[in-house]
């Protein structure tokens, strides 16, 4: 710990939506993840590559059929319906000798989806357009050369890089890892991230609440959008009202890699987080943001030899922690677990029901996306604000409303950001 009350020179400022989260972006830029670990195929799904992974071979190694019918020339097909001799067949996984077939003018080879296509075929005609009649098939709809033929080393050609280091491991980076037999991959170390959430309302789960308690829910929801993001959550006990016990659980906060601390940044006479923060000579880059929720929000760092280590300061009402998580800690937990700067990007959908609201925050409302398809329909759940648990629970987005919007219209279209 480091000892000492700093003043704050200057009080931090309070930011847009968009002025905060590019800086957040700014300083998760300049992080780097803790370790690396080589792991089994399988147990690397979801975590971050730390190494590329490259083609042992062309892809595909041969010319591949897309579809079952029937390999030949296209120049036989310049008068339709055409009669070709069928001179063999290629099934998929085919040997050598299975393969060697060359097709010559007036014939056709049988072929099925991922078989080589033999020598002397341009062309694969579907089955569906053909009939058999013996030794013989009847083309009756014209093909052009190369159609429904994928040529030798067009997805990517030996030593290529296909995968780079700060991807997401997901299902497809997975089967592209095994298509080139790696079975084992280089990821980053899951930044260890420490939760703390702080207040004398508050109990643990297996305490029954008082007549003004509650159960400690955000650290809960806190640890299941860590693990959701790439993080493994360090849940610590719940932080008193005091300065001395609260300091003690902030320097055991720091740790690890990325402390998130919930409740006690407001300007009531007990939210002492800042006030210790500043005593570990905390630099703030700012103490809110022009947001509900979440409007209380703090961002900054405790320096150290290497390089410190960054916090936020959540609010403490459940869906507003839930919200500023994704806004603004997320990015700085993906950076930490290695992968590479993702852009936040909104989805939109038509409202279903008009929105009034005031002006000048940008706002993040619980909504409910609906429809099938094309046709996305999305409107407010209903909550009774920031610490309305069970309306989060009840969403599946958020409704993103500009601060200079005071009412939107049913049918108009509107941002949505996804939990």
């Amino acid at each position: 710990m480091i000892g000492g009350m700093a003043a704050r020179a200057e009080p931090a400022p309070i930011l847009t939506f968009e002025e905060a989260r590019h800086l957040v972006e700014a300083h998760a830029a300049g992080v780097r993840p803790r370790g690396k670990d080589l792991v089994e195929l399988l147990d690397a799904a979801g975590q971050v590559l730390a190494e590329p992974v490259v083609a042992d071979r062309n892809f595909p190694p041969f010319r591949r059929a897309t579809r079952d019918g029937y390999a030949l020339r296209v120049a036989d097909l310049g008068q339709l319906p055409a009669k070709l001799e069928v001179v063999g067949e290629i099934k998929a996984g085919a040997s050598l000798a299975e393969s060697a077939i060359r097709v010559g003018a007036g014939q056709a080879a049988s072929i099925m989806t991922g078989a080589p296509v033999p020598d002397g075929a341009d062309g694969v005609v579907m089955v569906e357009y053909t009939s058999r009649e013996g030794d013989s098939v009847l083309i009756a709809r014209p093909v052009a050369s190369g159609d429904n033929v994928v040529p030798a080393g067009s997805e990517a050609k030996r030593g290529e890089r296909l995968l780079e280091p700060g991807v997401r491991l997901d299902h497809a980076a997975i089967a592209m890892a095994a298509s080139v037999g790696r079975a084992h991959l280089l990821v980053y170390s899951p930044p260890r991230v420490a939760v703390l959430s702080t207040g004398d309302e508050l109990v643990e789960l297996e305490d029954f609440p008082g007549p003004n308690q509650i159960r400690n829910s955000n650290s809960y929801s806190l640890a299941a959008q860590i693990k959701a993001a790439g993080g493994e959550p360090v849940l610590l006990p719940i932080a008193r009202d005091e300065s001395l016990h609260l300091r003690e659980l902030i320097a055991d906060g720091l740790e690890s890699d990325l402390l998130l601390l919930t409740g006690g940044v407001s300007m009531g006479k007990y939210d002492l987080v800042e006030q210790v923060l500043a005593e570990f000579r905390a630099e703030f880059f700012f103490t809110g943001v022009k947001i509900q929720p979440g409007k209380p929000l703090v961002f900054g760092r405790i320096p150290g030899a290497d390089g410190g280590r960054y916090f936020f300061g959540l609010p403490g009402n459940p869906v507003s922690t839930m919200v500023t998580f994704e806004l603004f800690a997320r990015p700085m937990l993906e950076a930490l677990a290695g992968r590479t700067r993702q852009k936040l990007i909104f989805l939109h959908a038509r409202l279903k029901t008009e929105v009034r609201t005031k002006t000048g925050l940008k706002r993040f409302l619980p909504g409910m996306l609906s429809g099938e398809f094309e046709q996305a329909e999305v409107e407010l759940a209903r909550w009774q604000g920031s610490g309305d648990v069970a309306a989060a629970a009840r969403a599946n987005c958020y409704i993103v409303i500009p601060p200079d919007r005071e009412r939107i219209a049913a049918g108009e279209w509107v941002a949505v950001m996804r939990k």
